[in-house]
């Protein structure tokens, strides 16, 4: 295994047991290190690049890790650890702003409505924080507006995890570089082209994007997000044919 994927996989499983030992002891190191969006009182800069090393339970980081490790650790051997890097960098955080500026509109759409409603936004995020924090259990609602504080409550204080963005950008990077390249899925167990492959998540990942299915807490605008950029940046690099990728 190559150095990069090495070390992103070993930092990826520490900071899982941190998080599962730290909220055994009450501390919301999801809340303190997963992504918010842009105008969320809880957003903080750091949160951009902590968020992906963050995961949801244990079968999100396994799949990420497996993949990381089956498409990177190719990706890294042509490109060398520090092209490699700044892939894998560029095309996390290329999925964290896709997905955080989309959120932004929406947050700010329901902002307007509440306003036009009567409430005063600072003040209604001062009481999501307290009720957040187990401080309040509940606070006063003007009526017929329940179901918007409820949306506006979810835009602002749901962080996104995980590095299945920048999964994303290095599975289209290895689909890229070896389209022929035969893959054998697991579920199920058929052989596949890589392009095709490819083509079948971005394809889910576009379709997911922009239908609405409330029981869904997939960010699927990260997905797309990091295989647009990931593209882009294979795309680019393999213009210059003076080398190899």
């Amino acid at each position: 295994m190559p150095p990069v994927v090495k070390n992103i996989l070993l930092l990826n499983v520490v900071m899982y047991i941190v998080k599962m030992l730290g909220e055994m002891q009450g501390i919301p190191i999801t809340n303190l290190l997963g992504g918010y969006v842009f105008n969320s009182p809880f957003f903080e800069p750091y949160q951009m690049v902590t968020h992906f090393f963050m995961h949801g339970d244990f079968f999100h980081i396994l799949f990420n890790m497996f993949a990381l490790v089956i498409f990177g650790t190719s990706l890294e051997q042509v490109w060398g650890p520090k092209r490699f890097f700044i892939f894998y960098m560029a095309t996390a955080l290329g999925a964290f702003f896709l997905h955080q500026i989309v959120g932004y509109f929406e947050v700010k759409m329901i902002e307007e409505q509440l306003v036009s409603a009567g409430y005063d936004i600072f003040l209604l995020q001062e009481k999501i924080a307290l009720y957040r924090s187990g401080s309040i259990s509940t606070f006063g609602l003007i009526p017929n507006t329940q179901g918007l504080v409820q949306d506006y409550m979810a835009g602002i204080s749901t962080p996104v995890v995980g590095a299945s963005g920048a999964v994303y950008g290095v599975l289209v990077g290895f689909g890229f570089l070896f389209p022929n390249t035969r893959l054998m899925l697991l579920f199920p167990p058929i052989p596949i082209k890589a392009k095709y492959l490819v083509t079948i998540m971005v394809g889910i990942a576009i379709y997911n994007s922009f239908i609405n299915n409330p029981g869904d807490n997939i960010a699927h605008l990260a997905h797309l997000g990091g295989a647009i950029v990931g593209f882009i940046m294979v795309y680019i690099w393999q213009r210059d044919k003076r080398k190899f990728y």
